[in-house]
This record gives structure tokens, sequence and C-alpha cells, in this order.
């Protein structure tokens, strides 16, 4: 058996400081077991929740089924352990295969060489046993392989999310320094945003906020829009109950009643890259849209804001995002009563300039940047 049949044992990748969040959502999906790690949380499911998982999480990158887990202390220890896993049960010569590899305090080096023992081991083994040998695909694999070393103890894995979970296929138009998906979608969550005040983010760029939002609030799956998962390759698939997962979760996908999502930006072309990207959804035509700085908006009490401010790194000089922020916070102050504001800043050197008492800073990383969400309570 393998380790994940074992237990029932995963491992569900998330972005740092986003461990908490994921327990509660992978509770609410038949989760249990938790057990936090480094950049991701150890759980238990049975094979309907772990689809309805896979299908539905909105902050998981990656969910993974662990094959074996051995100690190593060269290259030849990868590729005997690997070659001794019955490949034939995930893979054949019409199926198509990607491995990602991530090596730390390990004998060996380089993670794309490890990629490669472990690749070898796979294929020498197959064309053994067949005669022939599955491709590599490293666009649109059917099979995604995951090797982690850490301290020479290594674990093999299969990722059951096939691609990245934080690809929803909305994204049509991307503009400058775009938000990852998931960490979207954490603030969204962390904000309990359940449309009882209508939301704005009056800096949208190319809508990523608005976009799970949206999602979140008309209930459609995180993974709607995609057509194949790892789980779909192991051994005990069963399709029927992936079926009635599926439907149970898209039949209950809702309307977005109008005036209840709002976004602006001063940049035109950020207003159409929203545009096109939330035109992915049918209810997408219910958000309402505008070309103006935030400087101009009045009024928005009673609202909750949730916004991504430029923060550096890519996005203008120090000085100028100083001010920024600081009209950015006379803003919330004077425009936004009665109104909650959920601000992530990937630069916390710029927190102080808003000026105004946070409720909570909670930490969450955004790619490399070590980015703090903030909460104002606005009176």
């Amino acid at each position: 058996m393998y380790l994940y049949q074992k237990q029932r044992r995963y491992f569900a990748q998330v972005t740092g400081g986003l461990e908490e969040l994921a327990i509660d959502e992978l509770k609410e999906l038949g989760g249990y077991g938790f057990q936090p790690s480094y950049r991701g949380v150890f759980f238990c499911a049975e094979s309907k929740n772990l689809y309805k998982i896979v299908y539905k999480s909105r902050i998981i990158t990656r969910v993974l089924a662990p094959l074996v887990q051995f100690k190593i202390s060269d290259d030849k220890t990868l590729y005997g352990k690997a070659k001794s896993i019955r490949w034939s049960d995930f893979l054949n010569q019409s199926r198509s295969f990607r491995i990602f590899a991530n090596i730390a305090h390990s004998e060996i080096k380089h993670s794309q060489y490890a990629a490669q023992v472990l690749k070898d081991a796979i294929v020498d083994q197959l064309r053994e046993k067949t005669g022939e040998r599955p491709s590599v695909d490293l666009k649109s694999p059917d099979v995604v392989i995951n090797l982690y070393i850490h301290n020479n103890k290594a674990t093999i894995s299969l990722d059951l999310s096939g691609e990245s979970l934080h690809k929803r296929k909305y994204r049509k138009i991307n503009t400058i320094a775009p938000m990852q998906e998931t960490l979207a979608a954490a603030i969204v969550r962390a904000a309990k945003w359940d449309g009882e005040t209508p939301l704005y983010d009056p800096m949208c760029g190319s809508g990523t906020i608005l976009c799970e939002a949206l999602m979140h609030y008309c209930k459609i799956p995180a993974a709607h829009y995609k057509d194949k998962f790892g789980f779909m390759y192991l051994p005990e698939y069963h399709e029927e109950d992936w079926l009635f997962v599926k439907k149970l979760a898209d039949d209950q996908i809702r309307e977005l009643p109008q005036n209840l999502v709002f976004g602006s930006d001063s940049s035109p072309e950020a207003i159409k890259a929203a545009g096109e990207n939330l035109n992915t959804f049918y209810q997408g035509i219910s958000v309402n849209l505008k070309v103006s700085p935030f400087q101009n908006l009045k009024n928005l009490s009673n609202y909750t804001i949730m916004t991504n401010p430029p923060y550096g790194y890519r996005m203008g000089n120090e000085s100028e995002l100083q001010l920024t922020y600081k009209i950015f916070g006379d803003f919330l102050k004077n425009e936004c009563k009665n109104s909650l504001a959920y601000v992530y800043c990937g630069n916390r050197e710029l927190i102080k300039f808003i000026g105004l008492r946070t409720s909570f800073k909670m930490p969450m990383k955004n790619g490399d940047l070590d980015g703090r969400l903030l909460k104002f309570e606005l009176y």
C-alpha cells in the first residue's frame, strides 16, 4: 500500500501565513486530523471529500498524496527507491507526466537534477515492463509527480490537483504585479464577507479580488473551469463518486445581485482587464466597474472595502507611494464611515503612512513578499 492509502492522509500546500485559514476551509469540506507544517497542512479525508476539497478549495494551491518516504544519501538511492514504485498504477504510454522537485539541506543539491533522476527511474521501469514509455509534458501533463527532499528525507507524491489550483482560468488579461488568486480568496475569507454589505475595491487592477468575491458569493467552485485533475489517475478513483460530488457543488451556484460588488481604478487599461476577467462568469455582468482614482470616490459608508494598493517593487518610487498611502488613509477616514476596510500591503514599511489604527495585521505572503492584511474599523 502507498502511504496515503494507509491513513487517508494527504498534504495541502498553501501560501505562507494561510495555514489556519486553510484548516478552517478543510474542516468545512470534510477534512480532519489536521497537522500544520511548513507552508501546508497534513489532513485526512475520505474519497468523496477529497474530490470536494480539490474541486472547491479556494486557498489551497496543491493537494499531494504521498506514495513513499525514505532516507536518501545519493542519486542511486533516489533512483532505486523510485524504480520500486509500481508506476503502472498511475501511468501508461498514453498518459503524459511532469515532475516538480523541491530540495533543501540534502546531499543532492539541485532540484532539476533530482527531478531528472526520478524521471529516469519512471521511464526505465515502464519501458522495461511494457516496451513503451510515457511522454513528458511540461505544459499540460496528465499526471503530476512531486518530489520533496528535506534533511536527506525524500517524499514522492502524486499531485491530486494536476495543474496548480490557483489557476482558476478566469484571468484573461493581466496588469502589473497581479495578486495571486489564492491570496485574494484568503482575503475574502479572512474578511468573512457574506454579502450583507456591498463590497468595493477602489484600486481593483485586473479584478482578482472582485473575481474571488464573486466566486465566493455565487458559490462557484474554485476549480469549476478545470476539466482534469490528478485524483483521476489514482488506482481507487471512482468516476461516479466524482460526478456526484461535482454535480452537488455545481447545483449550489447562484446569481449575483445588482449593486453588491463594485470596483474602480484610475487606469482605463486595468478596468478593461477587470471587465474581461469578470466576463468569464455570466454573473460578472452584475459587477459595477468604472474608471476613477480612489480620491474621487465619495460616501462609501456601510461598505466592505477590500483592496490591494500598489506597494513598490516595480510599482513606483518610495516617496510617491508614501504620499499615496497617506491620501488613501485620509480617504478611508473621510469617505468610508461605518465601513470595514481590508487592505493588503506587500511592503510593511508603508503601513504607517495610512495613519489609522488597525484591528488586526494578518501575515500573508504573496510570492516572496512577506505582506500583511490590515483590518480597519471606520467610524
